[in-house]
């Protein structure tokens, strides 16, 4: 069986997948290891014989995959974080990972551990497989070639040892810290709603207008001088039904219906009126709805108000769904490929609605090859260019860092003319797991043999223990730090952990916390420069260890 497996690759890498990919969703305690455990499976089953390992072109096409699609998804919230408090929660993220790199080399020092194994436990202490082809990238251009397989395999048997509890050891800090500090999530969740993310489920009223002071002013002008977040479809007076622009006004006696939370539509109801039982958006004789794909390219990476569908169609958009999450849209809304738009329309012009926006599935779930391949080659290309350092020492971002930082530019710019450089939602998380899958189990089976070697040895726990101390004594400074000094929500605060740790199990699991979205705020804000500057600070780490 051995033989066979080593003669044929393509069965190996998805005899490993299949096995260590339901691995990871056995919850232990609350906490999976995820994707993560084809890494680990990987191991096991490289360790078994030192040729059962899959080419080098599996892993460095899957770890490209990955950070490239990462990058394109990321680019626009990073922005828009970056807005807010970006260089505070940067400048915070920067700091720890500093900690971070000071733990690493006093541990290097003190068991006295090769450069190349420690840059692997720096990586995997924070979870950061990026940094780690970094590494590997850093290796192949400098190593002699009779030593290259030797010093490959260092960097991932020190990622594969303190992996495990970057993962979980960042999760226990969590924990602790907010059982420590009695968080209550849900009152952080009300303080945070300018954010624009959906800390709660959108509903839909009908609200009756009684109140005069709320009738002759515009729709656009109550918004504004009552900072109202809701979304107004119809408006029935007396018999006509019709839909409200930002000109259109109220009259007392109107029945309204409003798309918004809880809270935020018991605010307007309060100051027009109050709640009525009537359903008037039930009532579908002469304006109807429906959920329409996004999936006409001419329309992704524009506003919703530079569609003019009010004008054009006599149309509005009362919701938004991408992916799990319901948005409540505004004027600058960008739209996505593979979004979904609840219309509000004249049952005559639906048709017309739905041919505008495209609502085909099919092309939804396909890949423009031509922008995808270009702006992959462009990223992989910056990769190969050398950066000097001091001496004659050189640094390349390689083709982890060079495809995500060039996707983070392109998901920011979002289109060129008609070249759009953004992927439809669906298709963009199933090329990054399937590259994440390839990353995983290539280097997995590569650094099996020298795991099980080096693990069953003398310094295989006291590398694992110094990953935990570098992992829990950087999240624990984070937190107290971003929470004690800096007056951070912790809600936002333990999405910027993930972020430091550029780790999505840590953002699930913080997202399982808070029950709701806000820590995906605090993880975009960050999650960029924390895996730029980890790959440049693992090849920093390399090259200065290697030197001494």
């Amino acid at each position: 069986m051995l033989d066979i497996l080593i003669e044929n690759p393509l069965l190996l890498l998805f005899l490993v997948a299949a096995v260590g990919y339901p691995l990871g969703r056995i919850g232990i305690r609350g906490s999976r290891l995820g994707v993560a455990s084809v890494l680990f499976t990987g191991l096991a089953i490289g360790s078994l014989h030192p040729d059962l390992k899959l080419p080098e072109i599996v892993y460095m096409l899957g770890v490209a995959l990955f950070v490239y699609t990462v990058g394109l998804a990321n680019g626009p919230a990073f922005i828009a974080a970056l807005r807010r408090a970006g260089l505070r929660d940067n400048l915070l993220v920067s700091g720890s990972l500093l900690l971070g790199t000071g733990l690493t080399v006093a541990a290097h020092w003190a068991l006295k551990l090769k450069p190349a194994l420690t840059a692997g436990m720096f990586s995997g202490s924070l979870t950061c497989t990026p940094a780690l082809a970094a590494i590997l990238d850093t290796i192949k251009h400098g190593a002699p070639r009779e030593l290259l397989n030797k010093l490959l395999s260092d960097p991932v048997i020190g990622y594969s040892i303190t992996y495990p509890m970057g993962v979980i050891g960042t999760i226990l800090a969590i924990s602790l810290m907010q059982k420590v500090w009695k968080i209550d999530y849900a009152a952080e969740a009300k303080q945070l709603r300018g954010y624009g993310i959906p800390t709660e489920p959108l509903r839909n009223i009908t609200i009756l207008v009684r109140r005069p002071e709320a009738t002759g002013i515009t729709i656009e002008k109550l918004r504004q001088e009552n900072s109202w977040d809701v979304i107004f479809g119809r408006v029935r007076h007396g018999d006509a039904i019709s839909l409200p622009g930002p000109q259109s006004c109220f009259s007392t006696g109107d029945l309204v219906t409003a798309v918004g939370t809880a809270g935020e539509l018991e605010r307007v109801a309060r100051f027009l009126g109050e709640q009525s039982t009537d359903e008037i958006d039930l009532d579908r004789r002469e304006f109807d709805f429906r959920r329409i794909f996004v999936s006409n390219p001419l329309l992704a990476g524009r506003r919703l108000r530079d569609l003019h569908l009010k004008e054009n169609y006599g149309a509005i958009v009362s919701r938004i769904r991408r992916g799990d999450n319901d948005i409540l849209p505004h004027g600058d809304t960008v739209l996505e490929l593979g979004d979904r738009v609840r219309v509000i329309s004249d049952r005559e012009r639906m048709d017309e609605v739905s041919a505008f926006f495209g609502d085909s599935y099919r092309a939804v779930s396909e890949v423009d090859i031509l922008t995808f391949s270009l702006g992959l080659a462009f990223g992989l290309f910056v990769g190969t260019v050398p950066i000097p350092l001091p001496g004659e020492a050189e640094l390349r971002l390689g083709f982890a860092g060079g495809p995500l930082l060039t996707a983070l530019v392109l998901g920011i710019v979002g289109r060129t003319g008609p070249m759009v450089w953004s992927l439809p939602y669906g298709a963009n998380r199933t090329l990054r797991q399937i590259g994440l899958i390839l990353f995983l189990a290539g280097i997995g089976t590569r650094a099996g043999y020298g795991f099980v070697t080096t693990f069953a040895g003398e310094g295989g726990m006291l590398l694992f223990a110094a990953g935990v101390g570098i992992t829990c004594t950087t999240a624990l400074a984070m937190l107290w730090i971003g929470y004690r000094l800096l007056k951070i929500p912790m809600s936002l605060l333990i999405g910027m952990l993930a972020g430091l740790q550029t780790q999505s199990a840590v953002l699930g699991f913080a997202m399982e916390q808070t029950r709701n979205d806000l820590p995906t705020v605090g993880y975009a804000s960050v999650y960029p420069v924390a895996t730029i500057a980890k790959i440049i600070l693992a090849q920093l780490l390399l090259m200065l260890l290697m030197q001494h």
